[in-house]
């Protein structure tokens, strides 16, 4: 299932198999038409990304209808000189035909000239008017200063002067219409660039309505595609949290078994103390009975290594056990660490995608800045577009805590494990101990012995019976005395040894 996940990502990740001649060449709906038809004759596992090819549509878009300045503005001056100098056949001049991007637009028919002329003659007649009326009172007024004056000089006079006012009034109104003249043409060239800006506007705004409408088909596709991995995803979830419950069961179910082993063993502990205080006992009132005292120390001896071994035998399967889990517990960490760096390329190449698409959005809002409406259509693609990066960064968050889930667990049975290990070397410190104290007890029985035994030698001599009676009544109770605070000083010895050290599982072996 992993394996089959991993190549669909990676397909839908794969940019398309068109070559960028042909995209280039055609148009956007027969790029896309081209790009179905391949993927119809290629093979069936892999599919064509359709964001790759969307994202090529517009870039075709753009190269299209985003052109440079210079350029536009070589063809509108081309255009306009085209529209003042050639009359066309209907008689209106802007019958043109024009050509962008291969596909013919024709502009407004001669409807839109002839209500220009009209608005053009109405705006004429208008000031006519105003200068007939300014006429007549400028006459008026001439006529009452000429009837003023007395001498026709003076009337001449006054009449020249009017002239030349007249005449520089005429001059200024001359170089006025000419800078109107400029003004006009200039309007007309911006006139006939707004309507080819328009009519580029339109023919990008079908085309962006028709990538929309495929951006809304590959959004449902991968709405459909986000369902269905959740879905795999909570039920990869609910395998993998029954399988960590049956493990912790397992491991309460053993740490009850080593319980009752140690409740065992510690039972088995105060036997052995209660017999070593019979045997202390023995040895002080019975001197001819240490040989089978030794004897039964030895069978008890060979009890406790018996015991050491099955101890040891268990630890071993316990440290097979522990491997064993930590070996699975690494594998899954292997795995949600891939899984995290695959969902970590994902998200870089959606990043990248998402600037790519924000910038070319940018240039397209600049040059389209009068198209409003097709801005915030492709806003909104955009957001939900956020939205679905979003969910993939909540998707990583989710494979991260599972992946530290997974180290803290091997943390806690790396714990563990030094945990035992330290039991074990405690353990094996105490049977040192213990042998060492069996060694003390063997050297001062023989120091005992031999002091007997020179006793004994030194009373050899013929003396008195009584004499003989009390001293050994009186060497009878030093060897007593001395016995019992060996005794009591070895007891003592491993009773603070005992509360010294911790009682651990398997520290009953001693």
């Amino acid at each position: 299932m992993k394996d089959q996940e991993l190549e669909s990502d990676t397909a839908t990740v794969l940019p398309s198999t068109l070559p960028p001649s042909t995209t280039e060449s055609l148009p956007s709906h027969k790029v896309c038409n081209s790009a179905s038809k391949e993927e119809a004759t290629s093979n069936p596992g892999t599919a064509c990304d359709v964001s790759e090819v969307l994202s090529r549509q517009l870039e075709d878009i753009l190269n299209t209808y985003c052109v440079d300045e210079q350029q536009e503005g070589v063809v509108d001056t081309e255009v306009t000189d085209r529209g003042l100098k050639e009359t066309p056949r209907n008689g209106d001049p802007e019958s043109l035909v024009q050509d962008v991007n291969g596909e013919k637009i024709e502009p407004r028919a001669s409807e839109d000239s002839r209500a220009i002329n009209e608005a053009e003659r109405d705006a004429k007649r208008i000031p006519d008017k105003k200068k007939a009326k300014g006429l007549g009172k400028e006459i008026t007024l001439l006529m009452q200063t000429l009837n003023t004056l007395s001498t026709p000089e003076e009337k001449l006079a006054a009449l020249c002067k009017k002239y030349a006012e007249l005449l520089e009034e005429h001059r200024t109104s001359q170089k006025q219409m000419r800078i109107l003249q400029k003004k006009q043409t200039q309007l007309i060239q911006e006139k006939d660039q707004l309507r080819n800006e328009h009519s580029k506007a339109i023919l990008a705004r079908s085309k962006l309505e028709s990538l929309c409408r495929e951006l809304q088909r590959h959004n449902r596709t991968l709405k459909e595609e986000g369902v269905q991995r959740a879905r795999e995803e909570e039920e990869k979830r609910k395998e993998v949290t029954s399988h960590f419950q049956v493990t912790l069961n397992d491991i309460q179910s053993q740490m009850e078994q080593h319980n009752e082993r140690n409740a065992k063993l510690r039972q088995e502990n105060v036997e052995l103390a209660d017999r070593l205080k019979k045997l202390i006992e023995q040895y002080e009132l019975r001197e001819e009975h240490i040989d089978k005292v030794f004897k039964h120390k030895d069978l008890q001896q060979q009890l406790v290594d018996a015991k050491l071994q099955q101890a040891q035998e268990m630890l071993k399967e316990v440290e097979e056990r522990h491997q064993r889990e930590k070996d699975f517990l690494l594998k899954e960490a292997v795995e949600s660490q891939r899984m995290c760096e695959l969902m970590k390329q994902q998200e870089t190449h959606l990043k990248q995608q998402l600037a790519l698409y924000t910038e070319k959005f940018e240039e397209f809002q600049n040059t389209l800045s009068k198209s409003n409406e097709v801005f915030t259509t492709f806003k909104q693609e955009m957001e939900k577009m956020t939205k679905k990066i979003k969910k993939l960064e909540k998707e990583t968050t989710m494979y991260r805590s599972r992946w530290e889930s997974s180290n803290k667990a091997l943390l806690v049975m790396a714990e563990e494990k030094t945990l035992r290990d330290k039991e074990q070397e405690a353990l094996q410190s105490k049977i040192q101990k213990l042998e060492k104290l069996c060694r003390a007890l063997q050297t001062e029985r023989n120091d005992l012995n031999k002091k007997v035994q020179e006793l004994c030698k030194s009373l050899e001599a013929p003396p008195d019976p009584l004499a003989l009676q009390e001293e050994s009544t009186s060497c009878t109770e030093l060897t007593e005395e001395e016995n019992a605070g060996l005794s009591s000083s070895v007891v003592c010895g491993a009773v603070e040894d005992a509360q010294s050290s911790p009682v651990f599982p398997n520290a009953a072996a001693e």
